[in-house]
C-alpha cells in the first residue's frame, strides 16, 4: 500500500541535542462560548507526543499556532496564554510565553532556553504576514529556529507562512502527528480492506463532492445523512419540506445522481425524521421519504433506515466516517448519529477513520474515541486530502 509519509524526513532520524526547533502544531482549540475556557483540548494532547520526543532528543522546543481568525489584528480573546496553561498542565512542566511571534521579545525567549524546554509563540495571525505567507514574515520566523517540524496537519491545506515559508529556509521534518494522520488517510484511500464503507453526512453535499468522487473506486457503499439528504432527495424530484437549497447543493447532488459508477454505491435514507419547525424543541414525526410533508425540516434520518445502515457498518471491514446523520447537538434528532455512532464503535473487525469537526464533537460526546482507529485533526485538511488534493504542507515537507 503506497504512503506519502514514507517520503517524509522524520524526526527520529534528526540530530537535535541544542538546537532550537521551531515546532508548528495545531493549537487552534474550541472555547466555551462567550469565554477563554477550553471547551476541547484534543488537539493539545494530539501534539503531545512530538514535543515529548523532541524534548528527549534535547532540543529547545518553540512551539507556535494560530488560534481563531484575528485577520492580522492582536485581538485579546485570541491570545495563546489558555493553551500554554494547558499545554504546562499536559506536559507537566512551564511552558514559557516567548510573545512575538516574532521580533526582538520572542528571540530574547527563545535563546533563554535550556536542553529540553518548551516556548511558545503568541498567536501567528496575530501578524498579517502569516497568512500572506510573507517572505520576511517567514524569515523572521525561522530566523529563532535551526530546525522546523511541522506537526499541523489540520492547518496544512493553507500555504502560510508557519507552513510552507519557513519550511523552505530551515531543515524540515515531519512530526509524529502529521505522519499518523497521512498514513491512516492513505490507508481510508488506498487499502484493499473490503466490503469497505463511506459514511457522509453533515451539511452540503458540495463540500463532500469532491470526496465521493476520489473515494467510490476504493469503497461498496457510501451512505448519505444530515444535511446532505434533502439536497439529494430534491434532485431526485421528492419533496424536502421548508428546506431552502442553493443552485450549488442542487447541482452536487445531480452530480452523483448522473454517475452511475457512484450512484451504484449510493445509499440513500428510505425514512427521517421531519420536524414541524426548525427548533430542538418541536414536534417531529418519522415518515417514509416518499411523504415528507411540504412543511418541516428534515432532521435525522429513521428507524428502517439505522438499521440498514447499522447493519453495513456491522459487516464493513473499512469505514471513513465524515458527518453527523442528523442534527445530533439536538437530542431529540442524534438517535441516528448515536446508532451508526455506536455500530461503528462495536465493529471490531474493521480499520475506521473518522475526521471533520462536528464528527469530532459526536465522538467525543458519546466517548466512543478510543473505540475507533483513527480521529482525524484535520477538519478541511482531512477532506481535501480525501479528494486527492496535495496539500501545501505536505508538498513543503516533501521538497524539504
Amino acid at each position: 500500500m503506497p504512503a506519502v509519509s514514507v517520503s517524509l524526513p522524520k524526526i527520529e532520524e534528526a540530530s537535535l541535542r541544542g538546537k532550537r526547533v521551531l515546532l508548528r502544531a495545531d493549537l487552534n482549540v474550541t472555547f466555551r462560548p462567550g469565554t477563554t475556557e477550553i471547551s476541547d483540548d484534543s488537539r493539545i494532547h494530539s501534539t503531545i507526543p512530538t514535543i515529548e520526543l523532541l524534548r528527549i532528543k534535547g532540543a529547545k522546543v518553540v512551539l507556535c499556532s494560530h488560534l481563531g481568525r484575528p485577520q492580522g489584528k492582536v485581538v485579546p480573546e485570541m491570545r495563546i496564554e489558555p493553551v500554554r496553561t494547558r499545554i504546562s498542565e499536559a506536559l507537566g512542566i512551564d511552558v514559557r510565553p516567548a510573545d512575538g511571534p516574532i521580533g526582538q521579545d520572542a528571540r530574547h525567549a527563545v535563546d533563554r532556553l535550556d536542553d529540553g524546554e518548551v516556548a511558545i509563540l503568541e498567536n501567528l495571525r496575530f501578524d498579517p504576514g502569516e497568512e500572506a505567507n510573507d517572505a520576511e514574515f517567514s524569515r523572521s520566523l525561522a530566523s529563532i529556529a535551526d530546525v522546523y517540524v511541522n506537526d499541523a496537519f489540520g492547518a496544512s491545506h493553507r500555504a502560510h507562512a508557519s507552513i510552507v515559508g519557513v519550511a523552505e529556509i530551515l531543515p524540515t521534518y515531519a512530526g509524529l502527528l502529521m505522519r499518523t494522520e497521512i498514513e491512516a488517510l492513505d490507508r481510508a484511500l488506498v487499502s484493499d480492506e473490503r466490503p469497505a464503507v463511506a459514511l457522509l453526512g453533515g451539511a452540503k453535499v458540495a463540500d463532500k463532492l469532491g470526496v465521493v468522487e476520489n473515494l467510490v473506486p476504493n469503497v461498496d457503499a457510501i451512505l448519505i445523512g444530515g444535511g446532505m439528504v434533502s439536497a439529494m432527495l430534491a434532485a431526485q424530484g421528492r419533496g424536502i419540506g421548508s428546506t431552502e437549497l442553493s443552485e450549488e447543493e442542487l447541482t452536487a447532488a445531480e452530480v452523483l445522481l448522473t454517475d452511475s459508477s457512484i450512484k451504484a454505491k449510493l445509499r440513500l435514507p428510505s425514512d427521517v425524521v421531519v420536524a414541524e419547525k426548525f427548533d430542538a424543541n418541536s414536534s417531529s414525526v418519522e415518515i417514509d421519504v416518499d411523504s415528507i410533508p411540504n412543511s418541516g425540516y428534515v432532521l435525522d434520518i429513521g428507524r428502517k433506515t439505522v438499521t440498514e445502515f447499522v447493519g453495513i457498518i456491522t459487516s464493513a471491514k473499512k469505514v471513513i466516517w465524515n458527518g453527523p446523520m442528523g442534527l445530533f447537538e439536538w437530542k431529540p434528532f442524534a438517535r441516528g448519529t448515536e446508532k451508526v455512532a455506536a455500530a461503528i464503535a462495536a465493529n471490531d473487525y474493521a480499520f475506521k477513520l473518522a475526521g471533520g469537526g462536528s464528527t469530532v464533537e459526536a465522538i467525543n460526546a458519546l466517548g466512543i474515541g478510543d473505540k475507533l482507529t483513527h480521529v482525524s485533526t484535520g477538519g478541511g485538511a482531512s477532506l481535501e486530502y480525501l479528494e486527492g488534493k496535495t496539500l501545501p504542507g505536505i508538498a513543503a515537507l516533501m521538497q524539504g
